[in-house]
């Protein structure tokens, strides 16, 4: 669906992407990640031909990169772009215009795509009368009124509360699960780990790992995490070394990596000796691996993983919604 291959972008001296090259299969949800100024924000207005790169390739289904695929893919981006004293419907319908939906298409499509949004009773509703949530519903609803093959969300729940999050998730799943392609952006990271089928960690314009979460485990040694409070940290550091748990601190938790699960009492048997105030077993999770990941470039020790396959979708499928 979306092939990027050695794309460039500087701007004066400064390189914002170096040679980026990813690939994103039909169907798949594919998570960019990476701390701001990485690079996504470019990456994104280049895919959607807001901005021109340096040098490099981009394929949209099977179409290079150019005024002719702009009708491929829709945006949901960080704000909410919608006219505030257009009602819900009025909004909708003026976005198809400008993708050159006739009268009749858009009089289909537009109560279509609200009642994919759950927004079909608020049709009526000026934009600025909804919820943050609804808000990014109907954003939602605006980036699929011209049916793209390619969706882009650009951190689409940030500033949400959890049911509004939630909500938004059962969402993108209903999409993927009826064909969609989407690319993901975001700096929360269990919903990344959530949604995501492959995910890219960018720094710098640089991909720095790329896999499924279980490939990218392979940045991390642990089997388990292992968070321990102690009044004699350097004391449980030392003893950690001598088992051969490497340490480290997320926050203000030190951590140390098991490399096989424990029980706890051989947990403790192995820290005998050292008060522990508490001890915490927890799965190794996106947000130790990212923090790998970016220690590691930091460090000179940076690693891309191959990509993973995927099963392929057909990318002829224009089905997104079904009307009730």
């Amino acid at each position: 669906m979306l092939q990027i291959q050695d794309l460039y972008k500087s701007y004066g001296d400064r390189a914002v992407l170096q040679n980026l090259n990813l690939s994103i299969a039909p169907g798949e949800i594919y998570g960019l990640l990476g701390p701001n100024g990485a690079g996504k924000t470019t990456t994104i207005r280049i895919l959607c031909n807001l901005l021109t790169a340096d040098r490099g390739h981009v394929i949209v289904s099977g179409h290079p990169l150019s005024e002719a695929t702009k009708p491929l893919i829709g945006l949901v981006p960080q704000e909410n772009l919608q006219y505030a004293s257009l009602t819900c419907a009025e909004n909708l319908d003026f976005f198809a215009r400008l993708y050159g939906r006739s009268r009749q298409q858009r009089k289909e499509q537009v109560p279509a795509c609200l009642d994919a949004v759950g927004l079909l009773s608020r049709a009526n509703s000026p934009a600025e009368t909804l919820s943050g949530g609804m808000k990014r519903r109907l954003s939602l609803a605006i980036a699929l009124v011209h049916h793209p093959k390619l969706l882009i969300l650009d951190e689409p729940t940030t500033g949400l509360d959890i049911e509004a999050r939630i909500d938004l998730w059962r969402l993108i799943r209903q999409l993927q699960s009826q064909g969609m392609t989407i690319l993901l952006t975001t700096h929360l990271l269990d919903e990344a780990e959530r949604l995501c089928d492959r995910l890219g960690v960018l720094k710098q314009g640089c991909l720095l790992a790329e896999g499924s979460l279980a490939d990218l485990r392979q940045c991390i040694t642990a089997q388990e995490i292992l968070i321990v409070r102690t009044t004699a940290e350097a004391e449980a550091i030392a003893r950690a070394e001598v088992l051969g748990f490497p340490h480290r601190r997320y926050g203000d938790d030190l951590a140390f990596w098991l490399p096989e699960p424990l029980e706890m009492k051989t947990i403790i048997d192995r820290f005998d000796g050292i008060p522990l105030d508490s001890i915490a077993r927890q799965p190794v999770r996106l947000e130790h691996i990212y923090d790998e990941v970016l220690r590691s470039e930091r460090d000179g020790r940076s690693r891309v993983f191959p990509a993973v396959q995927t099963s392929e979708v057909s990318e002829t499928s224009e089905v997104l919604f079904t009307q009730k």
